[in-house]
């Protein structure tokens, strides 16, 4: 085995996808996925500390990512909606093919401890928009709600597009949310009853 081969993180990503699917997420071990990738296991946990970790290996960058569009929006006067847009509106593809989200968003709904750190994952995507728009002005309070709004609109939409067969492109299944969602509530907040 060489000591180092180009393209080690691509083929361990594409290893774990294919042992995991074969075999199941728990039979799988980071020596097999080392193996499969014609890696050792010291490279491996050099780019992953743990084999649940490879499955949300793009997620740090993608915050970032995703962060730096939210900056770049003018106008947050509508800070749900700058969220929404924010999420809509990245090239999901980047991180692989429909097909491939679809079966990675399986993996993930069929395991706990998957389960487990994907919400975290999700929760340190809604909390970085929170800094963002408080940092640009937005009140905490409204900032907070919108972050974590704006991020359920789009897991809402996501999973839509996933399951979709059509054509229709994340931004157009997003915008079909935020209309659900604004269908849904009440124009005046309910009073308290005496």
């Amino acid at each position: 085995m060489p000591r180092w081969e180009h393209g080690s993180e691509e083929r361990m990503k594409q290893a774990a996808m294919e042992l995991f699917e074969e075999q199941g997420f728990e039979a799988t071990s980071a020596v097999q996925i080392a193996q499969r990738a014609r890696v050792t296991t010291r490279t491996f946990f050099r780019y992953f500390p743990d084999k649940e970790e490879i499955l949300f290996a793009d997620a740090n960058a993608l915050n970032e990512a995703l962060v730096r569009e939210l900056l770049q929006i003018p106008d947050l006067t509508q800070p749900l909606e700058a969220v929404a847009r924010t999420l809509a509106g990245y090239d999901w593809e980047k991180l692989g093919s429909r097909e491939v989200l679809r079966r990675r968003a399986e993996m993930i709904a069929s395991n706990p401890r998957l389960l487990e750190r994907d919400l975290i994952k999700q929760h340190q995507m809604a909390d970085g928009f929170r800094r963002v728009l408080c940092d640009r002005g937005v009140e905490p309070d409204v900032a907070e709600l919108a972050a974590a709004t704006g991020s359920q609109i789009f897991r809402t939409a996501y999973r839509k597009w996933l399951e979709g067969a059509g054509d229709a492109d994340l931004a157009t299944v997003t915008e079909t949310v935020m209309a659900l969602l604004v269908a849904i509530v009440p124009q005046a907040p309910a009073t308290r009853r005496r």
